[in-house]
């Protein structure tokens, strides 16, 4: 196996620290243009080693083919309020010229079996380290509030069960994904008028829609 993983994966956590920077900035440039922002918040994480070796094993990824063969090593997680916010989001990203899109895979409208929902972008990065230039690969999920709430759950069952649900867990995880993507769906439908809600100041001198701390403060 890899004798120095903090060696192999400095190149990943580079690369998330500065996506996430550059993800946000969206958001801000948004703001600073007194628009509605797409992006909820945004969050960025390297897979821990055990993780990369369990994949590794599972999907017999050989040790010369990791950095080709497992594209979720460096991974980050746009939030968005809306269905409609994430297309617009993945066409931000198309247009973009510090990275470059390999893959693209639209798990929303053509969910998993499960009733996962995501759209899932494999993007080519360059890190400029001292050695040089190193383009590493990263997955962008971009997903809603609603589709990251399942999603966490379902995450957290997986490792209790390792992917082998019983019948009935696995029925009622289905109903409760179809009920998320129906409140996206109602969210979408009244869109305008919760946008209008988030930005309206009672004459009062009461506080804005948005309360003052968000979640897309989050630092992580």
């Amino acid at each position: 196996m890899i004798a120095n993983w903090d060696q192999f994966l400095l190149p990943y956590q580079q690369a998330v620290s500065e996506l996430k920077v550059k993800l946000r900035g969206i958001r801000k440039q948004f703001e600073n243009q007194n628009q509605r922002p797409p992006i909820e918040f945004v969050t960025g994480r390297v897979k821990p080693v055990p993780s990369i070796e369990e994949k590794m094993t599972r999907r017999h990824v050989a040790e010369e083919r990791l950095e080709k063969d497992m594209q979720d090593i460096a991974g980050l997680r746009i939030m968005c309020q809306f269905v409609e916010d994430i297309y617009q989001v993945v066409d931000l990203l198309r247009q973009r010229t510090d990275l470059t899109i390999l893959e693209e895979r639209d798990y929303i409208h053509n969910e998993k079996p499960s009733g996962y929902r995501s759209y899932h972008i494999v993007i080519e990065y360059p890190v400029q380290l001292v050695t040089g230039e190193k383009k590493i690969l990263a997955e962008i999920q971009v997903r809603t509030l609603a589709m990251n709430f399942w999603a966490t759950i379902e995450h957290s069952l997986n490792y209790k069960y390792q992917g082998d649900f019983p019948e009935q867990l696995s029925q009622r995880l289905q109903r409760a994904a179809e009920a998320a993507f129906k409140l996206d769906t109602e969210m979408s439908e009244i869109r305008e008028e919760i946008q209008e809600a988030q930005h309206y100041t009672p004459k009062s001198g009461g506080q804005p829609g948005i309360p003052p701390e968000t979640s897309h403060d989050k630092e992580d």
